[in-house]
């Protein structure tokens, strides 16, 4: 049986880096360029991409590459790849960091959040994947693919359905393409951040949810208490690459959750349960409005019948 070929060392290393224009994809592409690897970057922020491409080449850095594209578009993604294979060649290491979130109860998450989130967070993977990944097949060197998933692509945490539904995915894709990319050495390593202080807890969308209210305030405070910074993150994922580890965690809090949920799922069960009653605390008010409002609803709907 074919052995994974490691990627020990990231210098002349051929490395495309999604979601690079900022958290942890800006930080894997730092780290990997400071340790002399060939960077190609892409993200959907065009002048966010450009600043940092910049700042890096101004460092020392061979950035190959750098171009804005929306990985949920399949053609736009088929082009970046043709494009850069043709002047670049295959890659060796590819990693699927960008991502969105939306969270809520199936009360209040629209259905275009379930859909953005899988076109996103999973069909955007699945399409550099469909795109980068045949290319390093035909060059028979071997190489990594780097999925990033989420502590939600493991466990059921409160209001997550729809982005579990994208990271759970991935997740699929990924434990598949772990045994079925080793006959052509390339290792699959499957990335599940905790917290991380990125740009995307600030920005994130929660349905139904004041992000101004006193309960949700503290609620982030308490989460930025714990985070990991995205340079920790991706020195943990650079880790896992070099040792060609599987599960990759950024932080002991998730490790020790899976590890409960797959040994003692009845105190997982337990855990789950507790956090979920913690995260409803700040839901009573917005519950009792759409209550309020449901009356209402209820006699136009059987005005119409």
């Amino acid at each position: 049986m074919a052995r994974v070929r490691r990627i020990r060392e990231l210098r002349g290393q051929r490395v495309l880096v999604t979601g690079a224009a900022s958290g942890i994809g800006r930080a894997v592409a730092e780290q990997a360029a400071a340790e002399g690897a060939i960077v190609h970057l892409t993200d959907i922020q065009a002048e966010l991409l450009a600043e940092v491409a910049d700042r890096l080449r101004a460092a020392g850095a061979v950035v190959a590459s750098a171009d804005a594209c929306d990985l949920s578009d399949y053609e736009a993604v088929h082009d970046l790849a043709q494009r850069i294979t043709a002047e670049h060649g295959a890659m060796d290491v590819v990693l699927n960091v960008a991502g969105i979130a939306f969270w809520g109860t199936v009360s209040s998450l629209e259905h275009e959040h379930w859909r953005r989130l899988v076109d996103v967070n999973l069909m955007g993977p699945i399409h550099v994947i469909e795109c980068f990944l045949p290319p390093m097949v035909e060059a028979g060197r071997g190489g990594h693919l780097v999925n990033v998933s989420s502590a939600a692509g493991i466990i059921g945490m409160p209001w997550h359905a729809a982005y579990s539904a994208s990271k759970f995915g991935l997740r699929g894709v990924s434990e598949v393409l772990r045994f079925d990319l080793r006959r052509y050495r390339i290792g699959v390593s499957l990335v599940c951040p905790g917290g991380v202080a990125t740009p995307l807890t600030e920005t994130v969308h929660i349905a139904g949810i004041d992000k101004a209210s006193r309960s949700f305030l503290r609620a982030q405070a308490g989460f930025r208490k714990r985070a990991v910074t995205p340079e920790q993150a991706a020195s943990s994922i650079w880790d896992g690459v070099k040792r060609n580890r599987y599960w990759v965690y950024t932080s002991p809090d998730i490790r020790l959750i899976h590890l409960l949920q797959r040994y003692v799922p009845w105190g997982y069960t337990l855990a789950m349960r507790a956090m979920s009653t913690g995260a409803n605390r700040v839901l009573p008010e917005v519950e009792r409005a759409r209550r309020a409002d449901a009356p209402a609803a209820d006699s136009r709907s059987n005005a119409v019948r």
